[in-house]
């Protein structure tokens, strides 16, 4: 279920159009289920949620090219915040997300160079980071604000 809510928030966001001419720039809105599913799932559980996103997303984009660069960026992303997510706590979850958005952009940005063999790629990192502190802040928050209500709706198990 927690991926076919981030896949209809991913396909949302295609929709709205990107205001920053930087490739690669964008809010990341399903990342919100990402960074729920790190504090409240297993480690593969949530890295099933995200690999399947991330193929169907591009599929449903039909944008196969892009997999490469979001599936690098993921990955490290994915990985530093299982890391993180044992020295701070849910209640500062917001600041992993916005770690985690480093290093999606720090994932994607060496796919890139690798891919394109392009070192001068590299001048694109300052507004990467940027960009990816202020939505990573903004998605980890959007999380530490819905956890509580998805805790008051969550059937009780026996």
């Amino acid at each position: 279920m927690l991926t076919a809510v981030a896949l209809i928030i991913f396909i949302i966001e295609l929709q709205i159009p990107n205001p920053f001419p930087i490739p690669g720039v964008k809010l990341g809105l399903s990342n919100i289920i990402t960074v729920y599913a790190v504090y409240h799932y297993k480690a593969y559980e949530t890295a099933m949620i995200v690999a399947v996103r991330l193929l169907l997303g591009s599929i449903f984009s039909g944008n196969i090219t892009a997999l490469l660069y979001s599936a690098a960026g993921s990955v490290l992303c994915l990985l530093g915040m299982l890391l993180l997510k044992k020295v701070i706590d849910e209640r500062h979850l917001w600041l992993a997300s916005v770690f985690g958005a480093v290093l999606h952009n720090t994932g994607q940005m060496i796919a890139a160079i690798a891919v394109t063999q392009t070192v001068q790629l590299i001048a694109y990192y300052p507004f990467l980071l940027v960009s990816g502190c202020l939505a990573g802040a903004f998605t980890g928050l959007c999380a530490q604000l819905i956890i509580p209500r998805l805790q008051k709706i969550k059937p009780k198990t026996k």
